[in-house]
């Protein structure tokens, strides 16, 4: 992938965020003592967009047997990451093992559901390639404390559907614009192996973006710049803002 393609690639997530990650934050991103703490971070990550995948769908989209078929689908990656069981090399090659039905009255379930599960395959790919990355560096995981920032997000979704929903999927669109967008940022200033994966995210990750918005905005109905640009206010706050525990997408290191 050229750095000019990069570039193009990368335009609409300029635009759609409403700040640039800070120089601060990239400075102690390449620092080689903060190496662990960005794979740990950027592996559990990954778990999280497929679980809120997930719970997209289960929630809105299919029935109790497609739930559960799901929940089973992604219950190895949570034993090992929030349990620590399992060996992580089993890991490659799961996928889900039905097909997902969607609910008879869901006007948008369908479309839901082809855009999240394709998302949570890709997701737990990028899962298992960080593992890869973190024994090949020698970068053991460890269980990590939550970061402020998608809980920042989401204590602003809306009580009410189909509001909340909406909401949930533009705080989507954030997260996965800012991830390529940090990506982006901090790929040439890492080692080159690792440099190079995060490249080969930034397709993916925004097409992600892309889709959550495509998602919200279909399921409205109607013009939600104003939910957009409100959630684009919360979202640069908490990139902008002094932050004391260091993350992927933690705001400025205090």
């Amino acid at each position: 992938m050229s750095f000019g393609y990069n570039i193009s690639l990368l335009d609409p997530i300029h635009s759609f965020l409403k700040c640039e990650t800070p120089d601060l934050w990239i400075e102690e991103a390449k620092k080689p003592s903060n190496l662990s703490a960005i794979l740990s971070d950027h592996l559990v990550c990954e778990l999280k967009a497929a679980q809120s995948a997930m719970y997209l769908i289960r929630r809105y989209a299919v029935d109790e047997q497609s739930g559960d078929a799901l929940l089973q689908w992604l219950k190895p990656f949570e034993d090992f990451t929030y349990r620590q069981q399992g060996d992580w090399r089993l890991l490659a090659g799961l996928t889900l093992k039905k097909s997902m039905i969607p609910k008879s009255n869901s006007a948008y379930g369908q479309d839901l559901i082809d855009k999240m599960v394709l998302l949570i395959k890709e997701e737990l790919h990028h899962f298992y390639q960080v593992l890869e990355i973190m024994h090949q560096f020698g970068v053991e995981y460890d269980k990590i404390t939550s970061s402020r920032y998608a809980r920042g997000l989401l204590r602003h979704v809306s009580t009410y559907e189909p509001n909340a929903l909406i909401d949930k999927l533009i705080c989507g669109a954030y997260i996965e614009a800012r991830s390529c967008e940090r990506f982006a940022k901090i790929a040439p200033l890492l080692p080159k192996e690792i440099g190079d994966f995060y490249l080969s995210l930034l397709r993916s990750e925004a097409r992600h973006y892309q889709d959550y918005l495509t998602l919200a905005q279909e399921i409205a109905g109607e013009d939600i710049n104003d939910r957009i640009a409100f959630f684009a206010d919360v979202e640069a706050e908490l990139i902008l803002t002094p932050d004391d525990n260091f993350k992927f997408h933690s705001g400025i290191p205090a």
